[in-house]
């Protein structure tokens, strides 16, 4: 068989559940970006049509590879093997979508396979960025912990925590990708993002995904630049780290940037471990 293609978010959940269930966390992001679109798009989560796949090695057999495309995002892939990777590129080719192709994200491996394919091998793409998937062993708060306490962000705080996700997104993005009012107010009111407070006022925050599939990944932690180093992001993660084990989660998860030591550091101290790394990578002409 091969690639099957859908512009529909629920036949695509319907045939890849199985798939994407038997490696919750290496499909995270999979799981909730195709949820939250199945919920009415969670302020702006795709800006455009968007399209799924799963790859099948013959009808009827098991699910094994599965992608989304959520513009103006580039293909995220899940697990899958390099052929299967340098397959869909091929299929992504010939159903016209090579003027919208311009980068690819997923495991590190399946993600430069697709590249070679796309591009016509090394030296025609380049990383951009480098990500790495952690998952919560026991969870070890860090100690001495820091001035204040965590709390759940309420109704008033929308403002400061539409700002500070806006403020996050560029720091990662270098744009602005989603309405993040929308955003701050859903998962404020779904109980899904704390705050540290020292002295009344917030100096950091974290959010968490839905539960899925029995996983919940921690995203985003952000401290203004002022108030960094003074433990805050530890704290606020190690809090709602605890409020996802609360909600039922068998497995946290998160993301940290493999160019900052100093996150990758911290998560590990709160009992995270490393499960793969992943790539972004620009597909439009090499260095």
């Amino acid at each position: 068989m091969s690639w099957q293609l859908t512009d529909d978010v629920e036949e695509f959940r319907r045939v890849a559940d199985r798939y994407l269930a038997r490696d919750a966390a290496r499909n995270t992001v999979l799981l909730t970006v195709t949820e939250s679109l199945r919920q009415g798009g969670g302020g702006g989560v795709s800006q455009g049509p968007a399209l799924f796949g799963w790859w099948r090695e013959a009808e009827g057999a098991e699910v094994t590879g599965a992608f989304m495309r959520t513009p103006p995002q580039p293909p995220f892939l899940g697990p899958m093997s390099d052929s299967v990777a340098k397959e869909l590129a091929a299929v992504l080719r010939s159903v016209d979508a090579a003027p919208e192709v311009s980068g690819v994200r997923g495991e590190t491996p399946a993600a430069e396979a697709f590249a070679d394919a796309w591009t016509g091998g090394a030296g025609n793409w380049r990383t951009t960025e480098g990500m790495r998937l952690f998952r919560l062993g026991e969870l070890t708060p860090v100690r001495p912990a820091p001035a204040g306490r965590a709390r759940l962000a309420v109704a008033a705080d929308v403002p400061l925590v539409a700002r500070w996700m806006i403020a996050f997104d560029i720091d990662v993005h270098e744009s602005v990708t989603r309405d993040y009012t929308v955003v701050a107010a859903q998962r404020i009111a779904e109980e899904r993002l704390l705050l540290w407070e020292l002295d009344g006022e917030p100096v950091s925050m974290a959010g968490r995904s839905l539960l899925i599939a029995g996983q919940i990944r921690v995203a985003p932690v952000y401290t203004p630049a002022p108030l960094r180093g003074r433990g805050y992001a530890g704290a606020v993660t190690a809090a709602v780290s605890r409020n996802a084990l609360d909600a039922g989660a068998e497995q946290v998860l998160l993301y940290t940037d493999t160019a900052n030591p100093t996150s990758n550091a911290l998560y590990q101290r709160l009992g995270y471990r490393h499960i793969a790394d992943y790539a972004l990578l620009d597909l439009s002409g090499g260095e």
